[in-house]
């Protein structure tokens, strides 16, 4: 199972950013894909989830300004985020689940996500 992050950087207050999360050699379809993030000196936390039916979770600092996606076709899940704060930086990792509350199986290698105040 190989899951690769993109779209991460620095962005300013406020501003937006889509995250990517490319996954191959697992039965896309079927599983359910999560963001977690980590702060310097926290633990890693859920940020949202979405599963093979599209439904979704999320965490509560983001509900409202984050939303996860996916595209079958194209093995991809997306977070969109907005109205992104200097609290949400951190590593953004994505992570495949066999269903939306159970714990990951597989992770990719995470994307800095930098927010200037």
């Amino acid at each position: 199972v190989q899951l690769v992050e993109s779209g991460g950087g620095l962005v300013q207050a406020g501003g937006s950013l889509r995250l990517s999360c490319a996954a191959s050699g697992i039965f896309f379809s079927n599983n359910a894909v999560a963001w977690y993030r980590q702060a310097p000196g926290k633990q890693r936390a859920l940020v949202a989830g979405i599963d093979s039916s599209g439904n979704t979770n999320y965490g509560d600092s983001v509900r409202g300004r984050f939303t996860i996606s996916r595209d079958n076709a194209k093995n991809t899940v997306y977070l969109q985020m907005n109205s992104l704060e200097p609290e949400d930086t951190a590593v953004y990792y994505c992570a495949a689940k066999n269903f939306l509350f159970s714990v990951p199986h597989s992770w990719g290698q995470g994307t800095q996500v930098t927010v200037s105040s």
